[in-house]
Parts: structure tokens; sequence; C-alpha cells
């Protein structure tokens, strides 16, 4: 099995997220959001791709703030698929908008999409992964697990000696203890 946390090290895009982001736990929506979209646009591409792109895609997509996103229109789809600085697909385009209107309705139903998160029992991945897609678009098996992993909702995203895996256990217990 390979680690990202081979990979990262050093790294001028791996390094400060896995360093900073992966795994760690999130409670913003706009910050989940975000997440969720990274990795549906990932499918099919590599995260280093994704990285690169990442400041044009939060700027595209107006800082992934579901309330505005889910507004969007043919005018921003054409703007969306017109602008270079981002991945241009279509499908994933479409899907970030359908999903952010998701969002929304579970918001207006649990107060959050952290909150909807939270009140999920705990579950498999395949679970998760039939959740996710009765609930939104664009969200197969891969992005799925990579989205749950990437805010510490499921284990692996570190190997147990990484440094951040024993920092967010800490983190963990110091949660816990309180």
């Amino acid at each position: 099995m390979s680690w990202y946390c081979d990979v990262a090290p050093g790294h001028p895009y791996h390094g400060p997220y896995h360093d900073r982001e992966y795994g760690f736990p999130l409670s913003d929506d706009a910050a989940l959001f975000e997440r969720l979209c990274l990795e549906i646009f990932q499918a099919g591409l590599s995260w280093l791709i994704v990285l690169k792109k990442r400041e044009s895609l939060r700027a595209a997509f107006d800082g992934f703030r579901p309330d505005v996103v889910a507004r969007y229109g043919e005018a921003e789809v054409a703007r969306l698929l017109a602008d270079a600085g981002i991945i241009r697909n279509r499908r994933k385009i479409l899907a970030v908008i359908e999903n952010a209107g998701r969002l929304l309705a579970l918001s207006a139903q649990y107060g959050s999409f952290a909150a909807w998160l939270a009140a999920q029992p705990a579950q498999s991945k395949e679970a998760w992964v039939k959740l996710f897609k009765k609930t939104f678009t664009f969200t197969g098996g891969e992005v799925v697990n990579e989205f749950l992993m990437s805010i510490g909702l499921l284990p692996g995203a570190h190997r147990p000696d990484c440094p951040v895996q024993l920092r967010l256990d800490t983190l963990a217990r110091e949660r816990a203890a309180k």
C-alpha cells in the first residue's frame, strides 16, 4: 500500500496539504463543500492537478460558498467552461452546482452540512458511499472515501507512524477530554 505520507514531505503542493489539512476535522460548511468539490474535480485526474488549480477553483466558484454556487445558471456555467485556470469538465461543474443546492437543503434541515455529517451513525465505507450517492451527485466510492478521510471521518489518511497522524491522535484525545 502506498501512503500520501510518502509523497508529500517537502513537495510544494502536497506537503502543505498533507501537513495542515489532510485528515483534520472540518466544521465550516464552505470548507467542507470545497473539499467535496475538490474530490469531485479530482476524479480521473491527479491530486496534484487539483492542488495546483485550487486557488483558481476557489476564485471561480466564489470561495465555494454553497449559497452563491447554488444560484449559478447558464451564464456562470459558460464562464466556468471558458476559465482556463480551472478543471473545465461540464459534468463536474454541473455536479458542484447541483450539490450546492443539495447541501443547502441539508443545512436547512440539520442546521449545517457539518451537523448532517455528525448526525450520521458510525458506518462502513460502503454505507457512507451509498448515503452520499443517494444525497449528492458525482459521488462515487473514491470521491466519498477520500472526502471522508480528508476531513477525519474515516481512518486511513496517514500511516500510523506519520507525525501528522500522531498530531491528529493528540488532538482527538484533547477533544475527548473536554
